[in-house]
């Protein structure tokens, strides 16, 4: 296995574990995790859960400390189309209605402190 293969596998590592410390934390707050890692060729969503009315696609950034900027920062509006895209067809590829309300959150893991912040971001 090559270095740059190995560091991608650490990555991905890393990512689960601080997407599963989201998830706890978002059950906790009474979200109804529905999908994890939802992948398809638009894109990928993170997290999928229920609040109340509402289906919410979920991206988790972490960051051990601030040096490398804020994890919200990391959320670009080329990684919100993409989030947006998935959605569009998790929508189709599980006939949920357009009646739908759905939501984009994103949650922010920077050290040990977790910050969620409800409809981050729209449809761009």
């Amino acid at each position: 296995m090559t270095d740059r293969k190995a560091g991608w596998i650490n990555k991905r590592q890393k990512g689960a574990v601080y997407e599963d410390a989201a998830a706890r934390w978002l059950s906790e707050q009474g979200y109804q995790i529905v999908e994890r890692n939802f992948y398809c060729r638009q894109g990928e969503i993170d997290l999928i859960a229920r609040d109340g009315r509402y289906l919410v696609f979920i991206e988790v950034k972490y960051r051990r400390d601030s040096q490398c900027g804020h994890p919200l920062e990391a959320v670009s509006i080329y990684k919100q189309k993409k989030i947006v895209k998935a959605a569009a067809y998790y929508c189709h590829k599980y006939r949920i209605s357009e009646e739908q309300a759905c939501r984009f959150d994103v949650v922010s893991i920077l050290g040990n402190d977790i910050e969620h912040i409800q409809n981050a971001f729209e449809c761009p």
